[in-house]
């Protein structure tokens, strides 16, 4: 029998918790008795505590099997059990269940242990343990699969956030850095390998960068694969100017192409960050802002930090969204017409109708701010129907009233977004339709944005769309990509001058020559121009002598409301332009 005394062991007993313990209760066999301890299914020993020591009593051959050491053993650590033990004599314990983890650097061992006080007896204590390595081991291998991606071998989004806290909660105790920031990376061109190379070659391209980023990375960062084809990087933050640094090293990983089944690609990317405070910052709220700042950087293909402040104008940008699908459920917008004046004539030539909102609480909200919000939330579809629509019935009104057919045609603006999401031919033709009246009496308006990523499309809705007897014309014309080449082949009937060549024309050579130049183009292709901004007589007159079809702006008018464009139209005369 081995007697441990209290003078061997340095560490004080931890924190106990306890719980019942039947076995040890129960009386069934004597104290000491070999036979029935090596009947029991788990490794098992009694002990005896006498003042400061502790003595074996007996034990199973499982427990002497577990183990196989003392303080340092890759087993059952019996300096421990005897501390135990002797705690909880000295304090009166009725019993207690923990788990033993070894010290053993190499093999560690995780070992279910269980204390209680055997029958009557007031000093002898039934001590059983049970091995769970493997059954831990299991556990934090099916853990670490769900906190990691399978094909990178990266964290996920839960491993992340769970690793970020591991590492400023132990920043708090050492003070290191008082910063960090969260880095995002968007793969370019993705969804393209994935379509004409298939998802396995996709796969690659992922490990493939998934390789370069680490080969990127310092042993204090975090890498996270966030889901498809973005990534994530934890950094400590020494100091905020080394942030660019940062995100250089990144971009430049992929300097080279990668090689993927037989083709060199090269990989482009998308780079945003925000900082967070050690002491102050929910990590994932850092991360929600760098998604913010990863919208701006798609658009500038230039790295791109979060600027305070962006939050609270998303945030504004939801509430108009909110407000924008209500007004439209109430039909609270109202078409505003401008009008468009012949040159040659100053006669009215037409109007353009464009969207105006008084919101109940905020008052005039302009068409720069609710447009965009309308085309990335998917309105500008019901909003562009609406638009075709009360057009169409303004148009028919107007005849109604004048008893005639007034000799004005209107233009409607439709989106790029629109032209893409809904059927812009059958909508047009529904207008025309239900209105009764000319499709002659409509003019289309669309950006050059319209035919950058699918131009033959485009192609074919506008052909559609001329043989339902539509005008077409290109606005902000000279400020997009246009291919001249692809130009001639549309059918377009106008080209319009956007205003930011037109409000300078008095004072700069450069864009009188580029209106010069816009003028001779639509000549050649037998287009018609107005320009747009027109709001001086000067600037009106020079763009009449320039050759100039149509013209629009303050100088002429302000947006009218329908019944004083009705007015307008009705007792039109012609414009002096001198």
């Amino acid at each position: 029998m081995k007697t441990w005394s209290l003078e061997n062991f340095q560490n004080p007993a931890s924190e106990i918790e306890f719980f019942p313990a039947k076995v040890a209760r129960s009386g069934q066999s004597p104290a000491g008795s070999a036979k029935w301890i090596e009947s029991l299914p788990v490794a098992a020993a009694l002990f005896r505590v006498a003042k400061d020591c502790v003595t074996k009593l007996n034990s199973n051959s499982r427990f002497g099997e577990l183990a196989i050491g003392n303080t340092r053993a890759s087993g059952l650590d019996l300096g421990h059990v005897a501390t135990r033990l002797l705690a909880m004599h000295r304090e009166g314990q009725d019993g207690h269940f923990e788990f033993l983890k070894s010290s053993d650097l190499v093999e560690r061992r995780d070992i279910e242990l269980s204390i209680a006080r055997f029958g009557h007896a007031a000093d002898e204590y039934l001590v059983s343990a049970v091995d769970r390595t493997e059954e831990y081991k299991s556990r934090e291998n099916l853990r670490r699969e769900m906190l990691c991606d399978s094909l990178t071998g990266f964290f996920n989004r839960v491993g992340f956030q769970e690793e970020i806290e591991d590492c400023l909660n132990t920043q708090i105790k050492g003070d290191v850095f008082s910063e960090y920031a969260i880095l995002l990376f968007d793969l370019a061109r993705f969804s393209r390998v994935n379509e004409s190379m298939g998802a396995m070659s996709g796969d690659e391209l992922i490990i493939t960068v998934a390789k370069r980023l680490r080969t990127r990375t310092r042993s204090d960062e975090i890498l996270c694969r966030l889901g498809g084809n973005e990534f994530a990087l934890f950094v400590p933050l020494k100091a905020r100017e080394h942030l660019d640094s940062i995100a250089e090293r990144l971009i430049d990983a992929f300097a080279d192409p990668c090689r993927l089944s037989g083709f060199d690609i090269q990989v482009e990317c998308a780079v945003s960050a925000a900082i967070g405070e050690v002491a102050n910052d929910d990590p994932m709220d850092v991360l929600r802002l760098a998604q913010i700042a990863m919208k701006r950087a798609k658009k500038s293909a230039k790295f791109e930090l979060y600027v305070p402040g962006s939050v609270e104008t998303e945030q504004r940008r939801f509430s108009l969204e909110t407000d924008l699908r209500k007004a439209l459920e109430n039909e609270q917008l109202q078409l505003h017409f401008q009008p468009l004046i012949d040159l040659s004539t100053g006669m009215l030539s037409g109007f353009e109708a464009l969207a105006r909102w008084q919101h109940e609480e905020k008052g005039f909200i302009s068409p720069v701010d609710f447009i965009p919000v309308a085309e990335e939330s998917g309105l500008i579809v019901p909003l562009g129907r609406w638009a075709l629509e009360e057009t169409a019935r303004t148009i028919a009104k107007w005849d109604k009233r004048a008893g005639r057919q007034l000799p004005t045609k209107i233009s409607v603006n439709l989106s790029a977004v629109q032209l893409v999401r809904d059927d812009v031919v059958q909508t047009v033709e529904r207008a025309i339709s239900q209105s009764g009246i000319s499709g002659n009496r409509l003019t289309l308006e669309l950006t050059e944005s319209a035919f950058i990523n699918d131009p033959d499309a485009a192609k074919n809705i506008l052909h559609a769309l001329k043989e339902l007897d539509t005008h077409l014309a290109m606005d902000d014309f000279g400020t997009g990509y246009s291919n001249l080449a692809y130009l001639q082949q549309l059918p377009i009937d106008v080209l319009k001058i956007d205003r930011s060549f037109v409000t300078d024309i008095m004072q700069s050579n450069d864009k009188r020559a580029i209106v010069r130049t816009v003028l001779s183009l639509a000549e050649a292709l037998g287009m018609q121009t107005t320009a747009e901004g027109i709001e001086t007589l000067e600037v009106s007159a020079v763009l009449k002598e320039l050759g100039c079809s149509f013209g629009q702006g303050y100088y002429y008018a302000r947006p009218l409301t329908p019944e004083d464009a009705f007015q307008f139209a009705v007792k039109s005369s012609p414009l002096t332009i001198n």
